[in-house]
């Protein structure tokens, strides 16, 4: 009676047991590589999307954020990020190298936005540059609007390789490959980009200061 009593609770709790088991692949999955990522993609996988959305969403987000200014609307932008990653995964040639392809989604999604606010500034349409922080203090909120007037005279490819490499702090190659141009070319546009926020920076003290703050001193790195 006693050995038919400890199966029956045995089998009670094997539901049980084997239901944490059922946790573990998907914790596993988490925590796998990006190439191991791409390859459940590919294969349909319906928990792949939910995994690549957790690992480079906040990147993405926070890209964006860096790119437009902190009240910039940019929900839509993350969503179409991932609708093209899924659309052309397919296309990845280098599995390993998941996190570059995002990041060159995402600037080319940048400089297609910077282009459409650009001629919807010529068209009359409203006047998008000036950003704000509101959980800013008063002083560092008034830097912010007016480094993101600054940052919107640079063109499109200008301002997105300053985004990326001073703001997102990216490396010199990972930069070029994101905008899909030579590391020449990316130094130049650099240089360029820098020499024209440093100019403008430069006649507003407070300005200066914030600029200095949010660590912008890897200017010198450019052309090395």
């Amino acid at each position: 009676m006693k050995d038919a009593t400890d199966r029956g609770v045995r089998d009670a709790e094997a539901p049980e047991r084997n239901g944490r088991v059922l946790i573990f692949p998907e914790r596993r999955l988490a925590e796998a590589d990006d190439a191991s990522v791409v390859r459940i993609l590919l294969d349909g996988d319906p928990r792949a999307p939910r995994i690549v959305w957790q690992r480079f969403a906040p990147m993405v987000f926070r890209i964006f954020k860096r790119a437009f200014g902190p009240e910039h609307d940019i929900d839509d932008l993350v969503q179409e990020v991932f609708m093209v990653l899924f659309d052309r995964v397919v296309t990845l040639r280098e599995p390993n190298a998941l996190r570059a392809f995002v990041v060159s989604i995402t600037a080319h999604t940048i400089r297609r936005e910077l282009r459409r606010k650009t001629a919807a500034r010529w068209l009359m349409l409203g006047d998008t540059s000036a950003a704000r922080a509101r959980e800013a203090d008063l002083d560092s909120r008034e830097a912010v609007v007016r480094l993101y007037r600054i940052l919107d005279r640079l063109g499109s490819d200008d301002r997105t390789a300053f985004v990326l490499r001073f703001l997102e702090g990216l490396e010199l190659v990972e930069v070029a490959q994101a905008t899909n141009v030579s590391l020449a070319t990316t130094k130049r546009r650099l240089a360029r980009a820098w020499g024209r926020v440093v100019t403008h920076a430069r006649r507003d003290t407070a300005l200066v200061e914030y600029i200095e703050a949010i660590g912008f001193g890897r200017a010198a790195e450019v052309l090395t």
